[in-house]
């Protein structure tokens, strides 16, 4: 469609309404206000609200707020709940051994830090970025990332809505909007789609480690108050996972008699018949972990990708015209198992940088002020100590175990050697054929639940007739390839029943997407072997509607 497209003009327009990028809006207008200047400062949010699509699981990490707003607890910021224990459990099919904390590396100790809800950490941001002036605008995704002559990024257009599936407009379309800036940050999260983009135009990640990706599925529970311990947090790793695939769970007490629990499985896993989401249901039930839940009430359900390659991973995160800010290039600490302080942390310096440069008169370029910030930053410094622990665990659980604690606890972060990954997560699935199929047992309804029931409780909602944002480069592909050669691994990575393989009146195979079903966790995007579907933005407003996860 040719439509002609309005345009506004700000100095920096922020793609992405979550830690990063409310962080970097706030600092942008505090140092405006600092200097009694003015600046214009527009973010675009894809949900239908901020904090509409954030899930975390989440312990937080105050430094970072404590620096940008240090009155925070003033303020009335909800990070209410302080972390009193720590507990790391590994798991057999039946049994748990925990760790004493005295044996524990600093990595998975919490001392000072909170367990937040953190979409509702996100929305007082986003209440602390109007106070400012910041214009926000919820439900508008970015769709399309514009350029100058020179390639330099120019700014953003928003994604048309009112278009129907058939590409073409309904009678309530309405053009897209373009935003032009000074300078753009993409806040966008994990697997970012116009990240992705930008990343292979620039070739930010040329001389990097392949990314190396996460899911993570998480539920709500209220349980019972005999059994709610705020502030006790609780990790493990092994069962229900065999010991070459990477992952692990985490249990948070909240207030109010709230439990986060989750499951992470990385994505280089190689066997097609493994389903993080199955995996995550059963883990419920092990005899550690049930009696916490009985007699409890699950309230929401959620998933989404991390990146978590860290530092030896980390893109370019700067070119001309805009950077790559939190988990949108990959600032997350996997082995502390935290990304919300690297995110609000990496949103101040691209402000700081990008308000040096508006002072100076300049725009369009390359913020490499902020690559040289990052670089004597306390993040950096901590990255730095954490960059051998993916590499590490992907060699195996007890292996890995060895490695990490000789990196993390001999040297302290410190080690004389760096660990590499070797090749991008999509590569790792093995045939079939090489495999066994895992039995699962079916979902009883009161620990463990199916799919379908659990993406209704995600609040997951999306205007059907509009086109199908889970593309295919070859529409032949899911059946020539993935059925035949990988048993349809599409239908069980997705934690959502999006992609599921039907078979026609005619005897031959297709794959369905219901693309209603999608939570926009990326994981798709990231783990089909063929590389072969692509994530756009649906119409803005889309998607889930986490209630404060």
């Amino acid at each position: 469609m040719d439509i002609e497209r309005e345009s506004m003009e700000f100095d920096v327009v922020i793609v992405g309404g979550g830690p990063a990028g409310l962080a970097a809006a706030i600092r942008l207008k505090q140092l405006a206000a600092g200097k009694g200047s003015e600046i214009g400062v527009c973010v675009i949010e894809k949900g239908s609200e901020i904090g509409a699509h954030i899930l975390s699981g989440a312990v937080m990490d105050p430094r970072a707020i404590d620096e940008l707003l240090p009155d925070w607890r003033e303020r009335g910021a909800p990070l209410n709940t302080a972390v009193t224990e720590d507990r790391f459990m590994f798991l057999s099919e039946t049994g748990a051994r925990q760790v004493p904390n005295w044996m524990l590396p600093a990595c998975f100790t919490n001392h000072g830090n909170y367990v937040v809800r953190l979409g509702d950490v996100v929305r007082w941001l986003g209440e602390q970025a109007e106070a400012l002036g910041v214009e926000i605008f919820p439900g508008f995704a970015a769709a399309e990332v514009l350029y100058h002559a020179d390639g330099s990024v120019k700014g953003v257009a928003t994604g048309n809505m009112g278009v129907g599936r058939d590409g073409q407009p309904t009678g309530s379309f309405q053009p897209g909007m373009e935003l032009h800036a000074k300078y753009t940050f993409f806040a966008e999260g994990s697997r970012g789609h116009l990240g992705k983009q930008l990343i292979a135009r620039f070739a930010l990640d040329a001389g990097r480690d392949p990314q190396s990706y996460g899911i993570g599925l998480k539920e709500l529970w209220e349980v019972e108050p005999s059994k709610s311990k705020p502030g006790l947090v609780i990790h493990t790793a092994g069962w229900p996972l065999d010991n070459a695939t990477y992952g692990g769970s985490f249990l948070y007490h909240l207030a109010d008699n709230k439990v986060a629990i989750g499951y992470v499985v990385g994505l280089n896993y190689r066997n097609p018949y493994l389903s993080p989401y199955e995996e995550f249901q059963r883990y419920k039930t092990h005899p550690a972990i049930r009696g916490f839940l009985e007699g409890g009430k699950r309230l929401a359900y959620g998933a989404r990708a991390i990146t978590a390659g860290g530092l030896n991973a980390l893109p370019k995160f700067v070119f001309p015209g805009g950077c790559l800010i939190g988990c949108d290039a990959g600032f997350l600490n996997g082995s502390r198992i935290k990304g919300s302080h690297a995110a609000i942390a990496t949103g101040m310096l691209a402000a700081e940088a990008a308000f040096e440069a508006l002072v100076a008169g300049r725009s369009g370029d390359a913020l490499t002020a902020l690559t040289e910030a990052f670089r004597g930053s306390w993040l950096h410094d901590e990255l730095h100590r954490a960059r051998n622990f993916k590499p590490a665990m992907g060699k195996g659980l007890w292996l890995g175990t060895l490695l990490v604690g000789i990196d993390q606890v001999l040297f302290r972060g410190k080690a004389p050697f760096t660990l590499h990954t070797t090749k991008p997560d999509h590569t790792y699935l093995l045939p079939a054929a090489d495999c066994q199929p895992i039995p699962y047992p079916k979902p009883d309804g009161r620990l463990s639940f199916d799919r379908l029931s659990s993406v209704f409780i995600s609040n997951t909602n999306h205007e059907e007739n509009q086109p199908i944002h889970l593309t295919l480069k070859d529409p032949s592909v899911p059946v020539r390839v993935n059925l035949a050669r990988y048993a349809g691994p599409e239908q069980r990575y997705c934690p959502a029943g999006v992609y599921e393989f039907v078979r026609d009146d005619d005897g031959t195979d297709r794959l369905q997407i219901n693309a209603q079903n999608c939570v926009h966790c990326k994981t798709c995007d990231i783990k089909d072997p063929t590389q072969n579907i692509v994530w756009v933005a649906p119409e803005g407003g889309g998607g889930p509607n986490y209630a404060g996860m």
